[in-house]
């Protein structure tokens, strides 16, 4: 437990120091004051000052902050609020960017620190009546090689293929009593319960580990840009699924975060960074949804200015409204948190 919250500091911290280095260093670079670059919120529980800024370290270690000058109020100097439009978005924004850069450095990182890989022979089972798979002709017993040509190692493979393409026709390389064929055959979103999306039951032999996998830099970067364009798909996809299914999304706190964190570190370093990388990702995407108290708040009210053309939110209102935002916030964290913990004790 004790190492699960240590490793969980540690990507928590990642997460928050670039998230908030992206702030600090566009409003440094436009002229905006910063008063204090906090890791963790209040109460404090260390503080330096350097120049003009206050760094702290605070007690609930959730987030992070930087207070910027004139957040609200133009008539103080150097204020965010006295920025151009483009400035102030630019900077409210540049969090969440750094949030996805940020996945870039750990997906390659991820390809380049050496991982196990399980290879399985992946076929189909029962084949559903009506599916995808009858209509495409495959059979019990075929053979899963490839998908758009990325061969299927196993059958973690063959589902994250499967997802990343659902909705849209696919090429599957399978093989019949050692014959090749080539099917086409599209995902569906909404299959009926047991089916799945292709409509099988995958089979997968007992798998061996080809020992050790690993690329050099120069293959790891680009391959890290591909994972990040597929996360990005998976979320898109996972969305649109809530709409089609017509299904809550799974929604977890801090303490099931944790949890989780701590079963990918016993995975390897790899896993974990890539983990790391989609929690990333799911940060910046979180932090730019147009809610009191979030960046993507901030912007709403920028956006709002701009279109009543110069016409400013009183300081005192907005403020109010991203302080009632920030505590209904910590108030639903504490809620998730609890549900996270008894779903623990009921497992």
């Amino acid at each position: 437990m004790i190492i699960t919250i240590l490793i969980f500091l540690a990507v928590l911290a990642v997460l928050i120091l670039a998230h908030e280095l992206g702030h600090f260093a566009t409003a440094r670079a436009s002229g905006v004051d910063v008063e204090e670059f906090g890791f963790g919120f209040p109460p404090a529980l260390l503080k330096i000052k350097r120049g003009q800024t206050v760094y702290s370290i605070n007690l609930i270690p959730l987030g992070g902050f930087v207070k910027l000058a004139g957040e609200e109020d133009s008539q103080v100097p150097h204020s965010l609020a006295a920025k151009p439009y483009g400035t102030r978005l630019l900077i409210l924004a540049a969090g969440s960017i750094m949030n996805v850069l940020l996945p870039i450095v750990l997906l390659s990182a991820s390809h380049m620190v050496p991982r196990d890989v399980v290879v399985q022979t992946v076929s189909a089972g029962e084949v559903a009546a009506g599916s995808p798979a009858e209509k495409a002709g495959i059979q019990t017993g075929d053979v899963m090689v490839a998908i758009n040509g990325r061969p299927v190692r196993n059958s973690g493979e063959l589902l994250y293929n499967i997802r990343l393409h659902l909705g849209s026709a696919i090429d599957l390389d399978t093989q019949r009593d050692g014959a090749p064929r080539k099917v086409q055959i599209t995902p569906r979103w909404n299959p009926p319960p047991g089916q799945g999306p292709l409509g099988i039951i995958i089979q997968a032999s007992p798998g061996t580990s080809t020992g050790k996998e690993s690329y050099p830099f120069w293959k790891a970067v680009p391959k890290g840009m591909v994972s990040l364009w597929e996360a990005l798909v998976l979320f898109k996809n996972e969305i649109l699924r809530w709409f089609i299914q017509r299904t809550a999304p799974q929604v977890a706190g801090p303490v099931g975060i944790a949890q989780m964190t701590g079963e990918v570190a016993q995975a390897g370093f790899s896993p974990l960074l890539s983990f790391t990388a989609f929690l990333s990702i799911n940060l910046a995407i979180v932090n730019l949804l147009p809610l009191p108290a979030l960046d993507g708040g901030r912007i709403a009210f920028v956006l709002l200015e701009w279109m009543r053309r110069g016409k400013r939110i009183s300081a005192k209102r907005e403020g109010l409204v991203h302080l009632i935002g920030f505590l209904m916030l910590m108030a639903l964290i504490v809620v998730i948190s609890y549900y996270d913990i008894m779903r623990m004790i009921a497992e």
